[in-house]
């Protein structure tokens, strides 16, 4: 039997809010349970376990994510600019409600030696879409180092992540440059 929209969105909601500022590990489910205000069965009527709900909630922040990226890059009139966007999505995303302080798939990943099926495959559909997105975009603006390209900034979006745990004040200025300079090859 599936969950009620209403339900749903109460159980994922305290999800992310406790999993991805929390902890995953540190986060008992009777805690998410509380904040939902819902009750263990109504919680497995709609998922078989912790790590489902986990995986739950690293689909939909995705989701959100990729509609925060797809906006900003709608927003630029430039290749470039359309590469680049993905630092702007960064500071969008960050500000709003659901937003965290770092990203909840680098988090998921970190607190796991081996995840389960299920969150490993959340984790991997981000890396798989931003790789992909960012190849897609890349080749616009060069499609002799697209690939590359991609692979490198992927690895200054995740270190700018980082950095936002260091910092709460962080912004992506320092990173955007970094890849400006990368796209101007």
């Amino acid at each position: 039997m599936a969950l009620r929209t209403r339900t749903e969105t109460k159980l994922l909601d305290a999800a992310d809010e406790l999993f991805f500022t929390r902890g995953i590990a540190a986060t008992p489910i009777d805690a998410v349970l509380e904040r939902a205000g819902v009750s263990a069965a109504t919680l497995y009527r709609g998922y078989s376990s912790k790590d489902a709900l986990v995986a739950a909630a690293l689909d939909r922040r995705h989701a959100a994510w990729i509609e925060t990226w797809d906006a900003a890059v709608a927003a630029q009139t430039t290749d470039e600019g359309r590469l680049l966007a993905i630092f702007d999505a960064l500071d969008v995303f960050r500000s709003q409600p659901a937003g965290s302080r770092w990203c909840a798939f680098l988090g998921s990943a970190a607190e796991y030696a081996d995840a389960p099926p299920e969150v490993d495959a959340a984790i991997h559909r981000d890396s798989d879409s931003m790789r992909a997105r960012l190849t897609d975009l890349a080749a616009s603006v060069d499609p002799a180092r697209a690939a590359a390209l991609a692979d490198q900034l992927m690895l200054v979006v995740t270190g700018d992540l980082a950095m936002r745990l260091r910092s709460p004040a962080h912004t992506s200025g320092v990173a955007r440059g970094i890849a400006a300079a990368l796209v101007a090859g």
